[in-house]
């Protein structure tokens, strides 16, 4: 989230946590019984200082943390190294990508403290706790709404917008192969247009001029006109498939803050993100890692990701910062696909839509 997702966030948490590596000289993730416990993440991971230094000193457990790269590349990663894992726990497997992570044996069960805490909705795999919900967002089309203005147009709402003559060669979106809001993104005209409609949907994308990147970073901070970033490179699509969390990012992170959010969200084109952690397979300190889940469900954790990651807590009662949720709100009819049918579908769509889009 994916949340999650935001350069500025990533900038932040960068000085909040330690990288590591392989190899360490306290041996990788931690023989048994070792004091460090070692995350394995995707590049947005973020977490305030005073709360991680707050779980060390209670848990007496060092957190070190590895990212790498979009979570799609992440979780790729991860499955490739499972017999000799990076390190303890893994966070930021999508309920795009879920089923590929579980299929492949990624994880080990674990039920973590406080697993009644977490809201019904986002519960998953309770017959064997292999992951654990951490956070949600929604995967939605910003706009720039200064460019729109200065053309005297009306910023598109839904995905049947996005193929209009008036929005040609305007949006930017991820590659579904190697980048999560990519792929969300897909999911997302699957679950509006159905099995036999979305790739006629993306033909009229095609048609429609929509460009395609790697990943998030070069689409939201490169090609995208309303982006602090792609301002400053630029960027010249005005569109651009992101968060529905960007906006309020793009606020808290300005210098001066902005009145209101120079972004907007295209609410009819959202799609539910879920992320997950688990405890990896053959985890060198699964003590560790089984004290870090509960960590990352506790409600000191929960209520700190919103402005360190822009995503939603799961755990019920978990506060939201107020400058978020007027930013930042969650899309109110999303599209939504079940897991068993994203696991199901989700190989043969991406390989279409690759044969379709990058042809």
């Amino acid at each position: 989230m994916g949340i999650t997702k935001q350069v500025t966030a990533v900038a932040v948490g960068l000085g909040l946590v330690t990288l590591a590596a392989c190899g360490s000289e306290d041996g990788g993730s931690g023989s048994t019984g070792s004091k460090t416990v070692t995350l394995v993440s995707h590049d947005s991971w973020a977490v305030s200082k005073s709360v991680l230094a707050a779980f060390e000193k209670q848990s007496g457990y060092t957190v070190k943390v590895l990212k790498d790269g979009d979570a799609g590349q992440a979780v790729n990663k991860a499955i490739l190294t499972k017999d000799n894992p990076q390190g303890d726990v893994f966070f930021g497997v999508d309920n795009t990508l879920l089923s590929r992570a579980l299929d492949n044996g990624l994880f080990q069960s674990y039920e973590v403290k406080g697993a009644d805490a977490i809201l019904p909705a986002y519960r998953t795999d309770d017959d064997k706790h292999r992951v654990t919900p951490i956070d949600t967002g929604d995967i939605c089309v910003n706009y720039d709404k200064a460019w729109f203005s200065e053309h005297k147009l009306t910023p598109p709402e839904t995905f049947d917008d996005l193929i209009k003559p008036a929005y040609k060669d305007l949006l930017v979106t991820e590659n579904a192969s190697t980048s999560s809001p990519g792929l969300g993104f897909l999911l997302g005209s699957a679950a509006k247009y159905g099995d036999d409609g979305w790739q006629g949907y993306w033909k009229k994308l095609q048609a429609n001029g929509v460009k395609v990147v790697d990943g998030w970073e070069q689409a939201y901070n490169e090609e995208f006109s309303g982006s602090a970033g792609g301002k400053k490179a630029k960027g010249d699509r005005p569109l651009v498939v992101s968060y529905a969390s960007s906006p309020p990012a793009e606020v808290i992170f300005a210098d001066p803050k902005p009145a209101t959010a120079p972004t907007g969200v295209a609410t009819g084109t959202c799609f539910r993100q879920v992320e997950y952690a688990g405890l990896l397979s053959n985890a060198r300190n699964s003590e560790g890692g089984k004290a870090l889940l509960d960590f990352l469900v506790g409600k000191t954790f929960q209520e700190d990701m919103p402005l360190n990651m822009f995503v939603y807590p799961v755990r019920e009662g978990a506060q939201v910062p107020a400058e978020f949720t007027e930013y930042g709100p969650q899309a109110k009819d999303p599209e939504t696909m079940a897991p068993a049918k994203i696991a199901e579908h989700r190989d043969q769509w991406v390989k279409s839509w690759t044969s379709l889009v990058l042809k």
